[in-house]
């Protein structure tokens, strides 16, 4: 059970970028279409890759059986713990998005998913990941203990 609620450190940044693409397109479907199942689909895929990494996320899956071995990208292995502060940053950001749009207005909805559409463009196209980026600053303030500082480096 712990092999599956565990999170990968360190993480393939091919394939981190891989599911920053997938989530990018599904946020432009969502923004596009309105369809409210889009939006559980997204909010299970952050809660999947917080709680287990690619293990039980569709999209992790694919980023990490398909399109990796595909691209024949070698990989580029960086520090788990950002990815998963970023991960769990998407999941607020996507939870938030759906409740706006289903219990408050549609379109405060799409702003929020609009909203972490650019973060992921930023990560897929750019390999800037804000969480990371944010990550860093909350352990240089002491808000994040320097453990997972160590948890961090890759050997």
């Amino acid at each position: 059970m712990k092999s599956i609620f565990s999170f990968p450190n360190p993480v393939n940044e091919v394939a981190a970028r891989s599911v920053a693409g997938m989530v990018l397109a599904l946020a432009i479907a969502i923004i596009f279409t309105g369809e409210p199942w889009l939006f559980l689909f997204l909010v299970y895929g952050f809660a999947a890759r917080v709680l287990t990494g690619p293990t039980l996320s569709p999209i992790g899956l694919v980023a990490t059986r398909l399109v990796v071995p595909v691209l024949g990208i070698p990989e580029r292995p960086v520090p788990g713990p950002p990815k998963r502060f970023a991960q769990f940053i998407g999941l607020i950001v996507s939870i938030t998005g759906a409740g706006l749009f289903i219990w408050v207005n549609p379109m405060a909805g799409n702003i929020a998913i609009g909203l972490l559409a650019v973060f992921a463009a930023l990560e897929s196209g750019l390999g800037f990941c804000a969480g990371c980026f944010m990550f860093r600053y909350l352990m240089k303030w002491g808000l994040i203990p320097e453990s997972i500082c160590l948890e961090c480096r890759i050997n």
